[in-house]
């Protein structure tokens, strides 16, 4: 297994030089932690196997160079560990922790082993633990916001090794191997400054430029500040920005001090725009985050975004299409900074604007696959050529690069509360580009978290019909995970959303549903019941395709249940109702059903002459597989009545019509209607 990364890495600029990527200092540090692997844990010494992994503990606070010396120690030790590498941040740019949940799903995509959408942390913990247990792998975890969240990572196998950054001790971890980190020393610190603005400056006055260091107490970030405030003023010398920095005074920390320098030194402009970049979710910005929360044009805001960079103000993120991570470290600084200068007012505006940039920007990505569909050829060609992709690879690259970013969006416009209609329909667009570019099953464990996002502005609003909707669809995502029982909790909820509503296809979605999981439980009797008052508001509706399917669902549930008598009524009912609907093809099947039924019931004779009629049927609806399968079933049929000849027939037939079908063809497209809709939301597409 290759070096897996899940989410973004942390804040690499302690120990990095930001242009060449070379590691700095930290000697001491990582003599320490590479001995630490080696040395025996408190269960060795007491003649105990240990039961997990050994976790090493690499502690400081944001920006210090906590990540960057995990990154170093993991690469030097990487080649004792055959199985590779695991990433997982565990905390957002703001600093809010990331539900375990969440981390161990995204270890278990790097692992490629299956995570059902919506379960527990128990149980994807497990997963984890049981995907581990054969390897010999490192798992680093990166801004830990607590010993919990760590422990519910950890491989029950002493051959993996967890390294863990956090700002303090996981207290409650036995046998934590702990590296605390102070500044770097004053010769990495000082080579670090010269990679940002070259020797020249630090060469001719070295006593300011170890002031300097001084004054930045070693703090990395603060370094890489300092050495892009000194890069952008070429004629400055190291001594001038001492000097400035000694006259703000020992408010604060060197950080804040050389951010607030840094911050003073832009063009209004471009400082506004700083500072509201504290509103672009999960810390990730891009050209258009940038363009919408400023209010300027897309080009502006990249070359902006560059400059920044420069700085040190932002990190560039390896990705395309291009975008730019935010410091864990600055980003208090960055919101403080929009507190006290923008107005509330101002800031919403903002986060309006960028929502519905969003959403604009998920319209055309899910347009772009509509190929062959006019009017979204139109509303393409009607949207400004910035907002528009290319091809749709490239909305599809857009769409995985910016997937953090766009989830986050939607869990912070939710937390608004004050924007919920824009939230409603970010939520709606979010949902139909990941189904249109990932498909329904793959794009399942992220939509039920937008689902669940749903349910609750429904619930806050007041909004029935979008509550059924969205009970629907995660009863149906529990439903197809093996949570039937959950799955019929949500149901029920369901159907009393649609009646508050009046709205008949939730309420005859959600009856349905209901008799599909007792049926799934096996309550035959319930599950027949449920079905029945489905189909009596399909029949009062006159939908004739649903109520024949739905006659067809009665049948099963009476068929499992040993009412074979009941199941062929039902059946006829089906197949008359295609009959008079004029599906061909549905009635072939539906007659295929009967038979199996009468043969179940010990009708043998019936069976034929019903399954005989279906292959008339199923080759006027030109379906050779269904012709195929029923030439089986009578070849079985036949044997079963003493007709071995006739058997024989029937079985060549079959072999004749499979070997006739052209190779490759495609099965049906996945039905993604009833998973991942999301109705009453406006009709904007």
């Amino acid at each position: 297994m290759t070096d897996q990364a899940v989410d973004t890495d942390g804040v690499k600029l302690s120990g990095h030089a930001a242009t060449e990527g070379h590691f700095l200092g930290r000697t001491r540090e990582l003599k320490e932690l590479c001995a630490d692997i080696e040395r025996a844990g408190l269960d060795t010494l007491a003649g105990n196997k240990p039961p997990r992994a050994r976790v090493l503990l690499i502690a400081g606070g944001p920006g210090s160079g906590r990540s960057a010396l995990a990154g170093e120690l993991v690469r030097r030790v990487a080649g004792r560990y055959p199985d590779g590498v695991l990433r997982a941040r565990l905390a957002d740019a703001d600093g809010t922790p990331v539900p375990a949940e969440r981390a161990a799903r995204a270890l278990l995509a790097a692992l490629e082993r299956p995570a059902p959408a919506g379960a527990s942390e128990e149980d994807l913990s497990a997963c984890l633990r049981e995907a581990l247990a054969e390897r010999r792998a490192i798992v680093l975890l990166d801004d830990a916001a607590g010993a919990e969240q760590v422990d519910a990572l950890l491989p029950d196998t002493p051959e993996c090794l967890v390294v863990a950054v956090s700002a303090g001790p996981l207290t409650g971890i036995s046998d934590v191997r702990p590296c605390t980190l102070g500044g770097l020393d004053t010769k990495s610190a000082l080579e670090l400054l010269t990679r940002r603005i070259g020797s020249v400056r630090i060469t001719v006055d070295p006593r300011s430029a170890e002031g300097l260091v001084e004054a930045c107490q070693g703090h990395p970030v603060a370094l890489i500040l300092a050495g892009g405030w000194l890069a952008a003023r070429p004629k400055s010398a190291v001594a001038d920005l001492a000097k400035q920095l000694h006259a703000e005074g020992d408010e604060g920390t060197p950080l804040s001090r050389l951010f607030a320098l840094v911050h003073h030194g832009l063009a209004p402009t471009a400082a506004r725009t700083l500072r509201l970049l504290s509103l672009a979710p999960a810390g990730l910005v891009d050209a258009h985050t940038a363009s919408a929360l400023a209010g300027c044009s897309i080009g502006a805001a990249r070359s902006t975004l560059d400059d920044f960079a420069a700085l040190g103000l932002l990190r560039p993120v390896p990705c395309t299409p291009p975008q730019y991570e935010i410091p864990g470290c600055l980003h208090p600084l960055l919101r403080a900074a929009a507190e006290a200068h923008e107005r509330p007012a101002e800031l919403q505006l903002a986060r309006a604007r960028m929502l519905e940039r969003t959403v604009r920007l998920l319209q055309s990505c899910r347009a772009v696959t509509e190929t062959d569909n006019p009017q979204a050829r139109e509303k393409l060609q009607g949207m400004p050529s910035a907002l528009r992709f290319p091809s749709p690879q490239a909305a599809a690259e857009w769409l995985e690069a910016r997937r953090p970013a766009l989830l986050g969006a939607a869990r912070l416009a939710v937390a608004d509360g004050e924007l919920d209609t824009l939230a409603r329909r970010l939520m709606a667009q979010l949902v139909k580009a990941m189904v249109a570019h990932l498909g329904a099953h793959d794009a399942a464990p992220d939509l039920y978290g937008v689902h669940q996002l749903v349910l609750d502005v429904a619930e806050r609003r007041g909004l029935p019909r979008e509550k059924a909707a969205a009970l629907l669809n995660l009863g149906d995502v529990d439903a197809r995970t093996g949570r039937t029982a959950q799955a019929l909790v949500r149901y029920r909820a369901a159907l009393d959303a649609g009646r508050q509503a009046n709205d008949p296809y939730a309420t005859g979605r959600a009856m349905e549903s209901v008799g599909g999981a007792h049926l799934e439980l096996g309550d035959y009797e319930r599950a027949a019941d449920w079905f029945g008052r489905a189909l009596a508001q399909r029949l009062a509706r006159d939908e004739r395709a649903d109520a024949a399917r739905l006659y067809g669902r009665i049948a099963t549930a009476h068929t499992y249940a040993g009412r074979y008598g009941e199941a062929q009524r039902g059946w006829r009912a089906a197949v008359a109702v295609h009959r008079k609907s004029g599906d061909v093809g549905a009635q072939a099947r539906a007659l295929s059903e009967l038979a199996r039924v009468q043969e179940y019931a010990g009708r043998p004779e019936e069976s034929l002459r019903t399954c005989q009629e279906a292959v008339e049927w199923a080759h006027r609806a030109q379906d050779a597989r269904l012709r195929a399968a029923l030439h089986l079933r009578l070849a079985d049929t036949c044997e079963h009545l003493g007709d071995p000849a006739a058997a024989r027939l029937h079985r060549g037939a079959a072999e004749r019509i499979l070997g006739d079908e052209a190779p490759g063809t495609e099965s049906e497209p996945e039905n993604t209607a009833d998973a991942c809709e999301i109705r009453s939301t406006p009709a904007e597409d």
